[in-house]
């Protein structure tokens, strides 16, 4: 009776993962039919906006209004659906050795003269001793890319991130920690939920996509907030059993 039962709920794990597969596929399928004809409505718009460059008239005004107006959703939709699709795609990754302090090092330099100019000082302290990880460079990047620029957008009059990883007893962390305007608990609560975001215009996925990057290598990702303080992020993953353990 109980292997009756178990086999049973197997078997609708099973389908409901299959249906899930299904679905994900079909978004997928969809968000790029989407883009086609968005891409064309976006052409066409800025071709108007051409031929409406030097409006004359208060009528040709409102119609270079009405064109700036459609071009921003336009931007707004296919930000959307890229969005949607890199979080869509994550899933099984070809992950191999890796330094993660390499990986942190190139974020940082990317972000390196933002950071200045909006006053935020960045202080590395990068276990040198950290030992190697499995990883695919491209997409912890992305994930690496999303947190920094977060916390670079959490503090518009200056702060300080700063940047550790260290080693830990299940293998290697990396803590993203800064002085911005921190969130309340039902925000912290809900950013990792697919489409939820504070920010006008922000599609709600960057954060859900670099928890689903994290967690395909096999990590996981959390995060302590306190309003006026900061926000401190937690990366830990995995290291891989030596050769003969």
């Amino acid at each position: 009776m109980g292997d009756s039962l178990d086999l049973s709920t197997e078997q609708e794990l099973e389908q409901l993962r299959q249906r899930y597969a299904e679905l994900a596929a079909l978004a997928g399928s969809l968000a790029h039919e989407i883009k086609n004809p968005l891409s064309v409505i976006r052409m066409n718009m800025d071709l108007l906006a051409e031929d409406f460059a030097n409006p004359q008239t208060p009528k040709e005004r409102r119609a270079l209004t009405k064109i700036e107006m459609v071009s921003r959703q336009c931007t707004r939709l296919e930000n959307l659906l890229n969005d949607f699709l890199r979080f869509n795609r994550v899933n099984r990754l070809d992950l191999r050795l890796g330094s993660l302090n390499e990986q942190v090092e190139r974020v940082l330099d990317l972000f390196a003269a933002q950071a200045a100019e909006a006053g935020v000082e960045i202080v590395r302290y990068l276990d040198p001793d950290l030992p190697s990880i499995l990883l695919n460079a491209e997409t912890l990047q992305a994930a690496l890319v999303n947190l920094v620029k977060n916390a670079l957008e959490a503090m518009p009059d200056g702060g300080q991130l700063t940047v550790r990883t260290r080693i830990t007893r299940q293998g290697v962390a990396l803590d993203l920690i800064d002085t911005g305007v921190g969130m309340d608990e039902r925000t912290a609560m809900r950013m990792f939920e697919p489409f939820f975001t504070t920010k006008s215009g922000g599609s709600g996925l960057g954060l859900p996509t670099a928890r689903r990057i994290i967690e395909a290598h096999g990590g996981r990702i959390g995060v302590h907030s306190e309003v006026g303080v900061g926000t401190q992020f937690t990366l830990e993953f995995p290291t891989p059993a030596r050769i003969g353990e």
